[in-house]
């Protein structure tokens, strides 16, 4: 039963459609059903909708047109920079090294594990300081002349630490190795430029943007040799196979462009809300540690782990109560061990199992978070003594 004028504090799993976005998408859904690859005139109408969302998209992240290529989403997106490139790489250099840090979305993190167990892959994972950060000296120190990719997120989705992703994307650069950054987290908070951040492949997620599910992008700066994964017609310049979903580009787009001109001042609301968050739950219930940067993280996102609490425990006791969190990463909830990023973190199990995630959005209130943070506490023991309601 859904509890009574409940709360949602889980933005880093997925946003609430934009109302304006969702007015875009309706419309193409209801007059701009042509296929793009059509000859008539229904058909060039959809194409003409799609290159303007493409030139949208480009211009939001400082890139050409041409580099920008449309996809499910973001899962999609890190599946063919990684498989795309490593094997282009192969084919044209017999490079086989694949870098990324341990504490990568599955999406990456699994996709280059398979590569690896399936395909001869030499994955090597990059070690993490305590915040779950890469060092740029060690990406440099660990750069072969078989590296064919090397993947690091540009903020992390379970914790909130910012990476130096320009720092890294410049010694990637500099060494002649594509660079790929997972930024599905980061594209709703952090101003993204490809050309200062030395990017050649950034994945984005259309629902991390308050968009619509099925979109996402991938930018393969011009001159990055890649692949084809997803095999069939022509579309997407030959890269990414399968009609586009016009209504979901569209609204993508639309939705990236608005984040861009509002990010300061929906990001100074955020910091507020979450540094309350921070300092009041720390303050308030005992044997509570914040996961991630204290100060380089995502302006909404607060993460912890409590001492001897079960988190899925937690989450259900929250949940009962109105307010919905996570324990970490939605691809995640309810597995009934830590998430390999915090076991990344050398967390001691009685800390890892106790995660919580709370993350703030556009529609979040103060009155929301004082009536969390009123019953965090209580709950929070309750889950320690393993009530389950």
């Amino acid at each position: 039963m859904m509890p009574l004028n409940p709360v949602y504090l889980d933005y880093a799993a997925t946003t609430p459609m934009d109302p304006r976005i969702q007015q875009i998408v309706l419309e193409a859904w209801s007059s701009g059903y042509g296929n793009p690859s059509s000859l008539h005139w229904f058909g060039q109408r959809a194409e003409s909708v799609l290159e303007s969302a493409r030139e949208t998209v480009a211009a939001c992240l400082g890139a050409l047109p041409e580099e920008i290529y449309f996809t499910s989403g973001g899962t999609e997106s890190d599946n063919l920079a990684l498989r795309g490139v490593a094997r282009a790489r192969l084919t044209q250099t017999g490079a086989r090294h694949i870098l990324i840090s341990p504490v990568e979305h599955s999406a990456v993190l699994h996709t280059a594990q398979q590569m690896a167990a399936l395909e001869g892959f030499d994955l090597e994972l990059l070690p993490v300081d305590e915040f779950g950060r890469v060092d740029p000296v060690n990406v440099m120190a660990r750069l072969r002349p078989s590296t064919a990719l090397v993947s690091i997120m540009y903020a992390n989705n379970e914790i909130g630490s910012i990476n130096r992703i320009s720092e890294i994307g410049k010694i990637c650069q500099d060494a002649g190795v594509p660079f790929h950054t997972d930024a599905v987290q980061a594209a709703a908070y952090l101003p993204i430029n490809v050309q200062s951040d030395h990017l050649d492949l950034l994945s984005l997620g259309s629902h991390k943007l308050y968009g619509p599910k099925s979109g996402g992008v991938l930018y393969v700066r011009k001159g990055t040799p890649i692949q084809a994964v997803q095999t069939g017609g022509r579309q997407e310049r030959g890269l990414r196979a399968g009609t586009q979903d016009i209504a979901s580009i569209l609204g993508m787009a639309e939705a990236l462009r608005l984040l861009k001109s509002e990010m300061d001042t929906h990001n100074a609301h955020f910091v507020k809300l979450r540094d309350l968050l921070i300092f009041n739950i720390l303050m308030n219930c005992p044997n509570s540690q914040l996961t991630g940067h204290p100060q380089e993280r995502l302006p909404n996102h607060a993460s912890f782990v409590f001492k001897d609490v079960d988190g899925n425990t937690l989450l259900a006791l929250l949940d009962a109560a109105g307010f919905a969190c996570s324990s970490g990463s939605a691809c995640r909830s309810g597995s009934a061990r830590p998430s390999e990023i915090l076991l990344a973190l050398d967390l001691p199990p009685e800390w890892a199992l106790g995660s919580l995630r709370v993350t703030v959005g556009r529609y979040t209130s103060q009155e929301d978070l004082d009536s969390f943070l009123s019953i965090l506490p209580v709950k929070t023991e309750q889950a320690r003594r393993g009530v389950s309601r």
